[in-house]
């Protein structure tokens, strides 16, 4: 058995050298470059790629690092025995993100194990998503979180600074980034988005697939109104067309903000009575506190015409 054991750890380590010498390779890397940004010698990398190394997990995780890879992929395939797990993994690792979240949701439903998901709020400024969302995430019992609030920690800049130094392309790309890294490692929440994240096709369609979506569909009065009683009077100053500019905003915009699962006519209810129509909507009535599950019938996939008229039925 001792012998048996050697012999697999000698084959191991020697599948596992090549593995990382052939993903060196196609990276284009030297040893001496892969070493150093690894943090170890390029004697030791070179005896790793030998089959000499006998590397720890955390030194090998250095180098999935060094090589932006997830750990799991410098690990070779057992070639005596190629399991069906195996196999799939390989089909795994040249996934997409769109083919991942389909994946995942199709196991999630096969294992009946739940997705948690965060419920994203959209619509342009003073929709009432800070309002509802708010009452929503109490009610629910998980967090409420305003994104571009969240941009700004994340960048040491207000939102006026991020145009202003950077322009509107380094809004998108930081609320896309950031919006991946939230999405990928925080607990469900009702996230009030920033009015133009749907003009983002690549975010907005990883919000819609992650999340549960509702637009807070204001008219433009409303949306003019509670920006004043906001005390913010920069849409209007020195620019007399600043409501046609409003409304003209909102026509361009209203083909993807109709894309969320479910609309809200804000106008209809009172918050409070908005939240309830969410959660109905969504089929989280029953929904235990710290986790916001997909409802499990089919209804959960349909299309977001059919969600709207729904909804905006119940409003009214």
């Amino acid at each position: 058995m001792a012998t048996d054991h050697k012999f697999d750890a000698d084959g191991f380590l020697k599948d596992l050298g090549q593995r990382v010498r052939t993903l060196r390779n196609e990276g284009g890397r030297s040893i001496h470059d892969l070493a150093g940004q690894a943090g170890l010698s390029p004697r030791f990398l070179s005896e790793l790629e030998a089959g000499r190394g006998n590397i720890s997990v955390a030194r090998l995780l250095r180098v999935a690092g060094a090589l932006e890879l997830p750990l799991q992929s410098l690990i070779p395939a057992n070639k005596k025995d190629v399991s069906l797990r195996g196999r799939v993994w390989e089909l795994v690792e040249g996934c997409g993100g769109d083919s991942l979240d389909e994946l995942y949701k199709w196991l999630s439903e096969r294992l009946h194990k739940p997705i948690p998901r965060s419920i994203a709020l959209v619509g342009v400024r003073g929709a009432g998503k800070s309002t509802v969302g708010r009452l929503l995430a109490r009610r629910l019992g998980i967090r409420f979180v305003e994104f571009d609030a969240l941009l700004e920690r994340q960048s040491g800049l207000n939102l006026v600074q991020m145009f202003t130094l950077h322009g509107e392309g380094y809004y998108g790309q930081l609320q896309h980034d950031v919006m991946e890294k939230f999405l990928a490692s925080a607990a469900p929440a009702v996230i009030a988005t920033g009015g133009s994240l749907v003009t983002d096709r690549e975010t907005w369609a990883m919000v819609r697939r992650q999340c549960h979506t509702v637009w807070l569909k204001a008219r433009t009065q409303d949306h003019w109104d509670r920006v004043v009683a906001q005390g913010d009077i920069r849409p209007m100053r020195n620019n007399p067309a600043a409501k046609d500019e409003l409304k003209a905003m909102l026509k361009i915009r209203e083909p993807l903000y109709s894309q969320a699962e479910l609309v809200m006519e804000t106008w209809r209810h009172p918050p409070e009575k908005i939240v309830e129509l969410v959660m109905t909507g969504l089929g989280l009535e029953k929904v235990v506190k710290g986790k916001i599950a997909a409802p499990g019938n089919p209804q959960n996939n349909r299309p977001a015409r059919s969600s709207s008229i729904r909804t905006e039925r119940a409003a009214g």
